[in-house]
């Protein structure tokens, strides 16, 4: 399967210190199966910190990752509870501690409409179910791969 990640600059090699804490899965790689999805974000990178938009390709085994990681591989297919819950404690933790063990997620993006709906969630404003019923009549859904571990880059190749 062939992903995409958008970004301002090409990306030679992973470097996990590059990533930020607060992101919908952990401090991590992300990358998308949709090549749309990663030019806008690289649009969107390049606006914020300069340079140019440049979508890098990588080559995703996922049946390989599916087969030797087991438990490591988590996948959210739709909307949920417990994703809701996932997304909730990634998105409130600034450390560079993980949350959790997982080598790879896949999942829906948080993005900025979803972004709203987890700030009340912070607040207290709406409980996690709330959170879900909301957001899961919004439609448009995109997903996202993240890789977060030396071993989940195994099954990564950039082409």
């Amino acid at each position: 399967m062939i992903l995409y990640h958008g970004s301002n600059v090409e990306i030679e090699s992973v470097d996990f210190e590059k990533s930020k804490p607060g992101k919908d899965f952990g401090i991590g790689f992300y990358l998308s199966a949709d090549l749309e999805q990663a030019e806008e974000m690289a649009v969107k990178k390049s606006l914020i910190y300069g340079g140019t938009p440049i979508v890098t390709n990588f080559e995703f085994d996922e049946e390989g990752a599916l087969r030797d990681l087991g438990e490591g591989y988590k996948r959210y297919d739709n909307y949920s509870m417990e994703w809701g819950e996932f997304i909730r404690l990634n998105r409130e933790n600034k450390t560079r501690e993980q949350t959790h063990q997982f080598d790879i997620v896949y999942g829906p993006i948080a993005n900025d409409t979803v972004g709203f709906q987890l700030r009340r969630l912070s607040a207290k404003i709406i409980d996690v179910a709330q959170f879900v019923k909301e957001i899961e009549h919004m439609g448009g859904e995109t997903y996202q791969y993240f890789f977060g571990t030396k071993a989940a880059l195994k099954y990564l190749r950039r082409i």
